[in-house]
């Protein structure tokens, strides 16, 4: 990536972003572009030679490893053990837990960024790695499908086994058949929409609705595709009093919305706002 002198550089690499086919998406580097945004004043390079050293370390450290469970142990022992990385249990509402600059700094995150590191840095050295979608919670999965192994970057690469994962998903539903039908692995655009999102919501909460409404209309740069993302902008956007730009985010998600109900419910915003002016 190219140093950033300004802001606008930055959201263009943002756009850029959006219009990549979700495969030649590199987590790491595309999380990073997102934390830069709210540290214009960091340095890119350090954190990409961080990202560079982890990959590095891990070759070194995996030595022969040839099977999931090999790549399995090696990635626990260089993230958790000789790197420190790991869940921020006792303040896991921070937003610098899903903020990547500060995960690296703080050694601490959330589920799905510390999982954007394992599977970057997997995947560099050309193993089969994957952010897994579990309700509630983000996973990684290693390996094929006839013998995956699953760790929990969140415990330090702790081992995930069909019975806690069958566990995770009681809240929803049960038993290890179910277990196996509702987690997939997700898209790359979806995990840094996920990332996103953990830092929108956060905002929103603690009453901070322009930073929300700015996380959200990054999401709907690197994933104009994202229904949700346009929805979320558009009622922040409205709340904020600016009806132009609300109905401009409807109109986008209009565009890209294919299911009839929903269509309807867009429809009836753009009216409602329409009445309002």
């Amino acid at each position: 990536m190219r140093p950033r002198s300004h802001l606008s550089a930055m959201q263009e690499d943002l756009i850029r972003l959006g219009l990549v086919d979700d495969d030649d998406i590199m987590l790491d580097e595309a999380a990073l572009t997102l934390a830069l945004l709210d540290h214009p004043d960091a340095d890119p390079d350090e954190y990409e030679q961080m990202l560079g050293s982890l990959s590095l370390r891990l070759e070194e450290g995996a030595g022969d490893a040839a099977s999931a469970h090999d790549h399995a142990e090696a990635l626990s022992r260089v993230f958790a053990e000789e790197y420190g990385f790991t869940g921020d249990a006792e303040t896991y509402d921070d937003p610098a837990n899903a903020d990547l600059i500060q995960v690296i700094e703080r050694r601490r995150g959330l589920p799905v960024a510390l999982s954007i590191l394992y599977v970057a840095a997997a995947r560099r050295l050309g193993w089969m790695a994957n952010v897994l979608d579990v309700p509630g919670h983000v996973l990684v999965l290693l390996g094929e499908d006839a013998a995956p192994v699953i760790v929990d970057p969140f415990r330090g690469g702790a081992r995930v086994d069909r019975d806690q994962l069958a566990a995770m998903l009681t809240a929803t539903d049960s038993g290890q058949r179910a277990a196996v039908r509702h987690v997939a692995a997700m898209p790359n655009r979806a995990v840094l929409v996920r990332l996103l999102t953990n830092q929108a919501t956060r905002a929103e909460q603690a009453g901070k609705g322009r930073r929300a409404l700015d996380l959200y209309g990054r999401m709907t740069l690197i994933a104009p595709d994202y229904g949700q993302a346009w929805w979320e902008r558009a009622r922040l956007e409205h709340i904020d009093d600016d009806v132009p730009a609300a109905r401009r985010s409807l109109t986008a998600m209009l565009e890209i919305t294919r299911d009839p109900q929903m269509r309807g419910v867009v429809t009836s915003a753009l009216d409602a706002l329409g009445a309002a002016r």
